[in-house]
């Protein structure tokens, strides 16, 4: 299947006889990337499905104002970080525990959770992420996994390329230390 450009999508979404299609289109595009850019940070597949469905019910209502000033994609990926920021956050304060805590309890998750067929060395990678402050999990994983430059990133979390890249360096440092001390 020939991979459709955003410029068309946002063309036939702007065409209110087109518009279904467009977003259908859209959704084959880039739900699977949203999802597991989600599930990433919030680790629960439930969760990783409840925010993705919130994502698109978003795209769907504001996509008519998307000004194009951004690319389409970390567009969609600066809705879906705030959903999980806020999720994460809406967590930590429903609990009241700090959001290591959270990230213990989401750790265990992954032990439990049937969604999850990685192997050991990927679940100690997943453990390890889960010990990273936000920020730098954050930045890990859409540099690591969804191979964004830092330019990207920058646009999508409104931080700079230096201190981007300064996280990125301590977040590898950190998950190395974690995974030596853990063999």
């Amino acid at each position: 299947m020939m991979q459709i450009e955003d410029s068309q999508i946002l063309e036939k979404f702007a065409d209110e006889h087109t518009r279904h299609e467009a977003f259908s289109l859209l959704l084959k595009k880039y739900q699977q990337k949203i999802y597991w850019h989600i599930r990433r940070l919030v680790i629960d597949h439930d969760d990783a499905d409840d925010l993705t469905q919130d994502v698109f019910v978003k795209v769907w209502k504001y996509l008519a104002n998307f000004r194009s000033d951004s690319q389409l994609y970390t567009w969609l990926y600066r809705i879906a970080t705030n959903e999980c920021l806020t999720f994460l956050n809406k967590k930590k304060q429903k609990n009241n525990v700090p959001l290591d805590e959270v990230s213990h309890d989401l750790a265990d998750t992954l032990t439990e959770g049937s969604y999850f067929n990685g192997d050991k060395i990927q679940m100690k990678l997943q453990q390890a992420l889960l010990t990273l402050p936000e920020k730098q999990r954050l930045v890990f994983n859409m540099k690591y996994y969804d191979d964004l430059k830092y330019e990207e990133i920058s646009e999508i979390t409104g931080t700079s390329v230096g201190a981007l890249k300064a996280s990125f360096h301590l977040a590898v440092k950190k998950i190395e230390a974690f995974l030596l001390s853990n063999d």
